[in-house]
């Protein structure tokens, strides 16, 4: 017998008999940073309420990468297996089975390791089967080595399976090959994750609002120090994502002087910074698994020259139009906001005296018929972030934003050794982003701690 507590979301606690204490303070329990038991359990109601009836969502935990040898990475787990689980561990299964046409009516199902006191004398302790239930509410727990003769009656009479798992996989537990051998219809899950993901809780949206607050406070203090070399503020900005609960960068960071910002995504992070240059930071931490995005430009020397402010007052100001409309009840979509930012930066540059360029012009052509907006702007203007820094990949950015989607708005300008280009500003690469919580009225930046006035920034020398 399952014992139930219905609360608002009418999402569940599925452990086998407890006292009725007991399940509720499971329920209320922290899985992950912020994340509670509660969420989780709600997030696969939801999933099960997508499937069709007797639909199954099968996801496998990620592999443990290694480096070179026997050198590992710190472990990632996979991110739709940590959203809809918690769980944290390699070698995992994770089955959610709908039963029925309400919010409650399915089963999940958690294949993991069981505990091994001499193994994790080695590798330090995992939660093993009793936990996947008490702690992951689980309603059953298996032995991931026996994967291959118990799946198949976990998933007998199914209707189809979502799974993104890929035929060649072989582990956990030869999975790939035992799925082709099960011959049942099956399609990607990521859709349907996406559609969940995509719209953060205001937990979630909590977790990235820290993540921005520290991470843009670390950005903030970097500016008030003098650079000479691009590895010292890199490893001053990871130093930084470390505190404050932070568990440390979340991707590797761009650290761009002079002109490497113009190459978008440079993360060699080696060279010398030229005193009257700028620097261009891409960088952010992570907090319970999630990360904000956050770029700033700044002068080397503390004080911008005038072409140096000049193009970057030109950036602000279609950073902040773009940021305004982050909201509702504007109706518009990502791909909306960048055409925005192109037609911004069209009359921003015209009036710097980019020639070939009036205000108002849709193309803005060079020799041969191309648009040089795509010269000095290349990438799009935002994506959506998350438990991923591009999150939710293929969810597509032509859909109008809503409350709970989180972007980033990072308009840049990078203008190349090209006589074609006014001469003071060629090599110059300016880029502002903050990632932003749409509401249905207005924005929520969740990265404000990061200054980016011109006034401030020279302010902080």
């Amino acid at each position: 017998m399952r014992h139930t507590l219905t609360f608002s979301n009418q999402a569940k606690v599925c452990n086998q008999p407890h006292t009725l204490t007991n399940i509720y303070t499971n329920f209320f329990l922290t899985v992950t940073q912020g994340i509670t038991a509660r969420e989780y359990a709600s997030r696969r109601s939801r999933l099960a309420l997508s499937l069709p009836p007797d639909g199954v969502a099968l996801l496998a935990a990620a592999d443990l990468k290694y480096r070179s040898g026997a050198v590992f990475y710190p472990y990632r787990q996979d991110s739709n297996f940590l959203y809809l689980t918690g769980f944290l561990e390699p070698e995992s299964l994770a089955v959610i089975r709908k039963t029925g046409p309400g919010p409650e009516d399915y089963l999940f199902s958690l294949f993991c390791r069981p505990k091994d006191p001499r193994a994790e004398q080695w590798s330090g302790p995992w939660s093993g089967l009793s936990a996947a239930e008490d702690v992951f509410n689980a309603d059953n727990s298996y032995d991931i080595s026996r994967a291959s003769t118990t799946l198949p009656s976990l998933l007998r009479g199914a209707s189809k399976i979502f799974t993104d798992i890929p035929p060649s996989l072989t582990t956990p537990s030869n999975i790939g090959p035992l799925l082709k051998s099960l011959s049942l219809p099956t399609s990607p899950l990521k859709t349907l994750v996406n559609t969940l993901r995509a719209i953060k809780s205001p937990a979630e949206v909590a977790a990235m609002r820290h993540a921005g607050q520290v991470s843009g406070r670390v950005i903030t203090s970097a500016m008030r120090r003098p650079w000479t070399l691009e590895k010292d503020l890199h490893a001053y900005l990871d130093y930084g994502f470390t505190q404050h609960g932070l568990s440390g960068p979340a991707y590797v960071p761009v650290v761009a002087g002079a002109s490497r910002g113009c190459m978008i995504h440079y993360v060699h992070n080696t060279s010398d910074l030229p005193a009257n240059s700028t620097v261009l930071v891409d960088a952010g931490g992570e907090y319970g698994y999630y990360v904000t995005d956050i770029t700033r430009t700044w002068p080397v020397s503390g004080k911008f020259s005038p072409a140096q402010k000049d193009l970057y007052n030109a950036v602000l100001t279609v950073q902040r139009q773009c940021v305004a409309l982050c909201r509702e009840n504007a109706g518009v979509s990502l791909d909306e906001i960048h055409r925005a930012a192109e037609n911004g930066l069209r009359e921003q540059l015209a009036l710097l005296g980019f020639e070939g360029l009036t205000a108002g012009t849709k193309r803005w052509t060079g020799q041969g018929g191309e648009d040089l907006m795509d010269v000095l702007f290349p990438h799009h203007v935002g994506h959506y972030v998350g438990l991923d820094v591009h999150d939710v990949p293929g969810y597509g950015r032509s859909v109008a934003l809503k409350k709970g989607h989180c972007v980033t708005v990072e308009p840049g300008v990078y203008v190349p050794d090209d006589e074609r280009f006014p001469k003071h500003f060629r090599g110059l690469a300016v880029r502002i982003e903050d990632s932003v919580a749409v509401d249905e009225e207005g924005p929520h930046v969740l990265t404000t701690e990061a200054v980016k006035e011109v006034e401030d920034i020279e302010a902080l020398r």
